[in-house]
């Protein structure tokens, strides 16, 4: 077990040498804030995520679920001391929350806490989702409990709580799988292949500074092989697309001037004005109205850090992944 008085430099050094609670997830691509990319980087030692004011906010709330938890469920809890480590597999660790106690002191079973937005608040009304679900059993695995804790905050105002019983064949697929991604790519070293979360593809564009200078040879058959998928993709998007706009169109049809359309009560669907201004068009319909509603904003004068500062410029621009018409 690391103590909770260890240093920063350890806690990550610890982090590193091991499959902690929010990676499992990530690893079985159930998160759509991290992959397995975002993983094998951290193992690594390269930096993934900056710190944000989400998280930030996560932090200071956590203590505020925990005491909630507590009170309203009637289970005395008590702070980690550290992180725990499996007494067989040492990769397996866990950073936990807080502990749950039973009548006599004893730790009993994990709790984890935390902050969703009013967003997710249906993935909380019938059980735990998915990834929060996984990382309690995740520590189930770790500490040996029968049983976890999962406590979420909706929306800074509404707490749900579940308990979650240990499932002994998700556990042991979970260190089956995390044992054999654990060896192959953090041990061996071998990269992950791609997968398609965006959050992958903004990684993958914070991971490399670009040098303009620099080529990369690749195969030809592989080369072709990359871009015959991806166009036959771009196909099929535009195809599912044209015939989305069909079937909406359809619905439009039916409703005509009414905003709703409904089966008895029920409603089927709304079309309603209620999206998107526009500008452009009100301007050509009240020049003079929107001339008398227009305001001079501030706004950052592009064109000047481009010709003043071109480093800067450059370094703060996306990159764009472009495939060439002409065929190899």
């Amino acid at each position: 077990m690391l103590p909770a008085t260890a240093s920063a430099d350890q806690w990550h050094e610890v982090r590193r040498s091991g499959i902690g609670g929010s990676d499992v997830a990530a690893i079985l691509g159930l998160d759509k804030y991290r992959g397995p990319r975002h993983v094998y980087e951290a193992k690594h030692g390269r930096d993934t995520e900056a710190d944000n004011e989400a998280m930030e906010f996560g932090r200071e709330l956590e203590d505020v679920i925990a005491r909630t938890f507590s009170r309203r469920a009637n289970v005395p809890i008590v702070t980690p001391p550290g992180t725990l480590v499996h007494n067989e597999h040492a990769w397996m660790l866990a950073n936990v929350d807080r502990y749950a106690l039973d009548e006599s002191g004893a730790v009993v079973a994990p709790v984890e806490c935390k902050n969703r937005s009013e967003y997710q608040a249906d993935d909380w009304e019938e059980g735990v989702p998915d990834s929060p679900a996984i990382q309690a059993h995740w520590y189930m695995a770790v500490g040996g409990w029968d049983y976890a804790w999962v406590a979420a905050l909706i929306g800074g105002n509404r707490l749900r709580y579940h308990r979650l019983e240990r499932d002994e064949e998700l556990i042991g697929h979970l260190v089956e799988h995390c044992g054999g991604w654990y060896q192959r790519h953090v041990v061996e070293g071998a990269p992950p292949p791609a997968d398609g979360l965006e959050a992958t593809k903004e990684l993958l564009g914070r991971l490399w500074t670009a040098k303009p200078e620099d080529i990369v040879e690749v195969d030809r058959d592989r080369a072709r092989a990359l871009r015959d998928q991806r166009a036959r993709l771009r196909e099929q998007i535009k195809a599912l697309e044209t015939e989305l706009t069909t079937v909406e169109n359809e619905m439009r049809l039916v409703n005509e001037a009414a905003e709703v359309a409904k089966c008895g009560n029920a409603v089927a669907w709304t079309w309603k004005q209620n999206g998107s201004f526009s500008p452009k068009r009100f301007r050509e319909a009240h020049p003079e109205l929107a001339a008398e509603l227009t305001r001079v904003v501030e706004e950052l004068d592009i064109d000047r850090l481009r010709d003043e500062h071109p480093d800067l410029y450059t370094e703060f621009r996306a990159r764009v992944l472009r495939v060439p018409a002409k065929e190899l």
